[in-house]
């Protein structure tokens, strides 16, 4: 199999090249040495940074590399791997690994670091639900230099499994250490961890790539207002904002809305209100009695006007969307027109909706209104609901926004209409939006019950190919097939925001379409940037 090969990597990609920059102060300027300061979000505080339980593997580490990883023209290539092959049956993966690659303290990396960071994980399953190995049967050293996998059945989105795991080294790991201490193969490593503060990264004198310009990056952690704040007083580099600062103005900085494949859209529960069995035996209420009726669903997909919503909602900062975005080699890239009110509003009255004085439309009885829920704090959510409910006014229904953290979502998820955020390169959110079998399974899966047969067997045929281009080609017709059915609202491919000081460049040309999870994915180059 060619060495590049068609992205399908997931959220959670796996760069070697991360953070570097500059700073606005002239001791910074004068003296690359003393390296920039970052504000990237605080979710990178909130979790371990270790590889073993999931660490970084929906972001970027900067100090594990993986084996493979994805390029700006979101094409596999080589990371700590510099060539693969896959057998004919798909169930043997061989890598060949670089040579004279190190760890930060100094030993070599070979394929017995790779076997035990592999088995690692898979004995150790349940402390790392971001890398699933359950479909591996063995890895096993072939020479030092050599790498192969079995896995049990054929498994189409593995090579996306070893984009996301960070290698760890056999003889130094250990547990509680690796939390905030990873020794790594990156181009940085950590040189201090300050809790719920600051992560001070130094440059890895033994990384195996082109070294850092920037010598030391100090990613802070604050609240968002707080890093506008600190921008303005000219002491970040780097701060992640929300749509809402977009068109605030920063001496010395200047905004750069990034390219992303993370959308917004909204689970409309397609079950009329009922009572079900859950997996483990308890009876759990689900479906609404509005978002169930399929003439609903339709009509806000054709009738609304996405782009009318993004201006109200971010500035006009976004790009429509009707399904996953185009730089993902197997998305649906089948559009169709919205703001075709009248249609909307046709099929609406043949399916027995009524227009009445108060402007809501009813059907025996039922008013066409149901909730909206926003993650709460989540400024840009809220905005995007709010405006939403706004446009689909015009069509006669109701839609009351609402906020609730995200553990009464998960009490809410089923019955109301939630505002959610996906995007990663692995095909698998298909099978997490639309697979039958995992409702109310846990988590996020597949919460609105949508249940079609044809679906289902396709998801498991893309799952189950023997190539890329199989697997591809089956994920778009779970989509062809899904989309008609509406259980999803998309509205919008969001556009990352930061602002960046004018002294650094962030080497635009080599970012990737960032994943879901504002913040972090700007790392992805971090070996690439520079100071001016």
């Amino acid at each position: 199999m060619n060495k590049k090969i068609v992205s399908l990597v997931s959220t959670a990609m796996v760069l070697p090249m991360l953070l570097v920059g500059c700073g606005k102060k002239e001791a910074s300027n004068s003296n690359p040495e003393d390296g920039i300061k970052i504000y990237i979000g605080s979710s990178i505080f909130d979790d371990s940074l270790d590889p073993i339980k999931g660490g970084m593997s929906n972001g970027y580490p900067f100090t594990n590399n993986a084996l493979l990883k994805v390029n700006s023209d979101s094409k596999y290539v080589g990371d700590l791997a510099k060539e693969w092959k896959v057998s004919n049956d798909a169930l043997t993966y061989t890598f060949d690994l670089n040579d004279g690659v190190k760890f930060s303290d100094g030993s070599e990396m070979n394929a017995e670091d790779v076997v035990f960071t592999y088995n690692t994980v898979k004995e150790n399953q349940a402390h790392n639900e971001n890398v699933d190995l359950t479909y591996l049967e063995s890895v096993k050293e072939v020479d030092k230099d050599t790498v192969e996998f079995k896995l049990k059945e054929p498994y189409s989105p593995f090579l996306d499994t070893t984009a996301q795991l960070g290698i760890v080294p056999s003889d130094a790991y250990d547990s509680k250490t690796f939390d905030t201490q990873p020794i790594g193969t990156g181009a940085y490593k950590v040189a201090q961890y300050d809790a719920s503060q600051q992560i001070i990264l130094e440059a890895n004198e033994n990384y195996f790539g082109k070294a850092p310009e920037i010598k030391k990056v100090t990613i802070v952690n604050m609240e968002e207002d707080a890093a506008f704040s600190s921008a303005k007083a000219g002491e970040l580099d780097v701060a992640m904002v929300g749509t809402n600062y977009a068109n605030e103005k920063i001496p010395g900085m200047k905004i750069e809305k990034l390219e992303t494949m993370d959308v917004r859209n909204v689970g409309l529960p397609v079950r009329p209100v009922s009572e079900v069995k859950s997996p483990s035996g308890e009876m759990v209420k689900v479906g609404n009695n509005v978002t169930s009726d399929p003439a609903v669903r339709k009509a806000l997909a054709i009738g609304i006007d996405r782009k009318k919503i993004i201006e109200n909602a971010s500035n006009g900062i976004g790009q429509p969307a009707v399904n996953f975005t185009d730089n993902l080699v197997w998305a649906s890239t089948d559009n169709y027109e919205d703001n075709k009110v009248d249609e909307a509003k046709k099929l609406l009255d043949e399916a027995g909706w009524k227009e009445t004085e108060s402007g809501i439309r009813e059907k025996d009885g039922q008013k066409c209104t149901f909730d909206l829920y926003a993650s709460a704090g989540e400024t840009d959510r809220y905005n995007l609901c709010v405006a939403l409910a706004e446009n689909a006014k015009e069509l006669g229904i109701d839609i009351p926004v609402k906020t609730a953290t995200w553990d009464e979502i998960l009490t809410l998820q089923n019955t109301s209409a939630i505002l959610w955020g996906w995007g990663q390169y692995s095909p698998t959110v298909l099978s997490s939006l639309y697979n039958s079998e995992l409702f109310l399974s846990g988590g996020y899966d597949n919460v609105v019950g949508y249940n079609n047969p044809e679906v289902d067997a396709k998801i498991k045929e893309a799952i189950n190919a023997n190539s890329q281009e199989d697997a591809i080609a089956a994920w778009k017709e779970v989509q062809g097939l899904a989309d008609k059915d509406h259980s999803n609202l998309f509205l919008v491919n969001i556009e990352h925001c930061y602002f960046i000081s004018d002294k650094l460049d962030i080497s635009k040309d080599t970012q990737i379409p960032h994943p879901h999870g504002h913040g972090t994915p700007i790392v992805c180059n971090i070996a690439d940037w520079k100071l001016k």
